[in-house]
């Protein structure tokens, strides 16, 4: 299986990007190939300007997309999965990857309009992981009904509303305190989420 990961976080010392190492370790392990999209570091363009926004409001498919929406979206049909890594930062995703999002899901590709109301998507992926390291622990999102909330809109808006139905998140909770069997038992399981994919 080839693996489209989009990675989210500016720093590679984080220890999102050292959960970004555990899981590709363990997608080599189990024979998957995968192409990397750090958007940080391709200083992907989160803000969409007036020319894309009239574009997706005219609801006219058949018109141009930027070449950096382009790119991404050739790098998805490659694809047979697509995860995504990035820090729980206000109970959501960064901004760039907000951005991504606004940019990547087009009309005419990520959704249309058919002629009796319903919406379909052209996106060929029927599987993705997000995985999401957070300084609280899970229980704590969970009790809090942010955990709920991040699923609600990652897995059942911006992926299931798609048509990519099978969508799992992983949050590895509790990195606020820096203690170091936590961050072993998250890495471990960064790495048993890339082999079991």
């Amino acid at each position: 299986m080839h693996v489209y990961i989009v990675f989210c976080h500016p720093s590679k010392k984080s220890f999102t990007f050292s959960v970004l190492e555990s899981f590709v370790a363990g997608l080599r392990e189990a024979g998957h190939t995968f192409t990397i999209g750090d958007l940080y570091e391709m200083n992907f363009q989160s803000d969409m300007d007036l020319e894309q926004y009239n574009r997706e409001t005219s609801f006219e498919p058949s018109l141009p997309v930027p070449d950096d929406v382009a790119t991404e979206q050739a790098k998805i049909a490659q694809a047979n999965a697509l995860v995504f890594i990035y820090p729980v930062w206000w109970s959501d995703c960064p901004a760039k990857l907000k951005g991504w999002f606004d940019r990547v899901w087009t009309f005419g590709y990520a959704y249309t309009y058919e002629s009796d109301g319903h919406k379909s998507s052209h996106i060929g992926i029927a599987k993705a992981l997000v995985i999401c390291p957070a300084g609280h622990p899970v229980e704590h999102l969970e009790e809090t009904g942010i955990a709920q909330s991040m699923r609600r809109i990652m897995l059942d808006d911006r992926l299931g509303g798609v048509g990519i139905e099978n969508a799992k998140m992983e949050i590895l909770g509790g990195m606020v305190d820096q203690d170091p069997k936590v961050r072993e038992r998250n890495l471990n399981r960064a790495n048993e989420l890339g082999r079991m994919l």
